[in-house]
């Protein structure tokens, strides 16, 4: 980093990219975490059941990491949400340990309310990003992201 970018972020440190991205991350997550909450979903649920909806019997590690958490917790996840009759899971036919998981009827309309509320949530930030269009800013948050991998 050079030394006029430091006595940037020194000079203000409220006033970075960085700090912007995360305030926008926790207000989104807060946002989503009261909507779906109402519903009786955490956001790793919703990230499983949206995912399991386009990729149904994805394996635990895929939903892991779709949902940003560990296997660990992906397991207590699918507990959870097994138990409330949003998912199935089966043997898979040829790995005995592998669990093949499936959404229910009552996950599927569950993930159907849902969307409602992650698609208004995206109207929000489409509307707040305005008059840019909404690909270009995905597109340029997608290289922050890229760029500090």
């Amino acid at each position: 980093m050079s030394s006029e970018n430091a006595d940037a972020v020194m000079a203000d440190p409220y006033g970075t990219i960085g700090f912007a991205l995360k305030q926008a991350q926790q207000a989104l997550r807060a946002h989503l975490d009261t909507g779906l909450r109402e519903i009786g979903l955490t956001m790793p649920q919703y990230a499983v059941l949206a995912f399991l909806n386009a990729k149904p019997g994805a394996s635990n590690a895929a939903l892991a990491r779709r949902a940003f958490v560990t296997p660990q917790t992906m397991q207590a996840i699918l507990v959870t949400l097994e138990r409330s009759g949003h998912v199935t899971r089966t043997p898979h036919p040829e790995h005995g340990r592998v669990q093949t998981t499936e959404l229910t009827a009552a996950g599927a309309k569950v993930l159907a309310a849902a969307t409602g509320i992650v698609a208004d949530a995206e109207v929000r930030l489409r509307s707040a990003a305005a008059p840019l269009e909404p690909k270009v800013v995905a597109a340029m948050l997608l290289r922050v992201a890229e760029a500090l991998r």
